[in-house]
């Protein structure tokens, strides 16, 4: 009697066919397939998102650098403002305007409307100063040898050669201001000091300087 042994007939192995003899062969010489080893993608380190909490905080930071650099700009601003002021260059309101035989008798001199904002008029008597600003808005007339008045481009006032409003929306006459000698004998106008005609004004001292030459 055969005893089973580990590969019977009766028995046979799950990988054996009982109807190939070469069956045993074959799975003997037949190689074992090696498992596939997978590999993994590198890991990537993970980026934590910020927080809304400290998007706001970053946010207000960056506002209050931006207002601290606009204040601090404004500032030296105004310090250079300090350190380097406005300066509006006027003409001197005292100044000598030469000897009087340089002027001629019964004549309107413009030499120094436009340096001095005034009208020297020499009579066969004296001298007097007119302003040049028209009393009515301020603007500046201009003197008209022909008709022998001053007279307003802007609205129309006329004045004779006294300063005397004839024409036009000017309410009064036009302002005289002082003139004495110096003591070189120059003409010397001071247009700190105004004489107004319809305040009795004219007739002042420094109003009207006597001269005859």
């Amino acid at each position: 009697m055969v005893r089973p042994g580990p590969f019977s007939v009766r028995d046979p192995p799950a990988h054996l066919d009982p109807q190939n003899p070469f069956s045993a062969i074959l799975v003997a010489d037949s190689p074992t397939p090696e498992k596939e080893t997978e590999v993994s993608p590198p890991s990537t380190p993970l980026v934590r998102s910020p927080l809304r909490g400290e998007v706001k905080r970053r946010g207000v930071l960056l506002a209050g650098w931006a207002l601290f650099t606009a204040g601090m700009a404004a500032m030296v601003g105004v310090m250079g403002r300090f350190m380097f002021p406005n300066v509006l260059f006027e003409p001197p309101q005292e100044f000598k305007a030469g000897l009087p035989m340089e002027y001629t008798v019964d004549a309107v001199d413009t030499r120094f409307k436009a340096s001095h904002g005034v009208w020297i008029v020499r009579e066969p008597l004296g001298f007097y100063v007119l302003s040049t600003v028209c009393t009515h808005l301020g603007c500046t007339p201009n003197w008209l040898t022909a008709d022998e008045k001053f007279k307003c481009p802007c609205h129309g006032s006329g004045f004779i050669k006294s300063g005397i409003n004839v024409e036009g929306p000017a309410p009064r006459p036009l302002e005289r201001y002082k003139v004495t000698f110096a003591e070189d004998g120059q003409l010397l106008i001071d247009k700190n000091v105004k004489f107004q005609s319809e305040k009795g004004q004219w007739t002042w001292p420094g109003a009207y300087l006597d001269f005859v030459g």
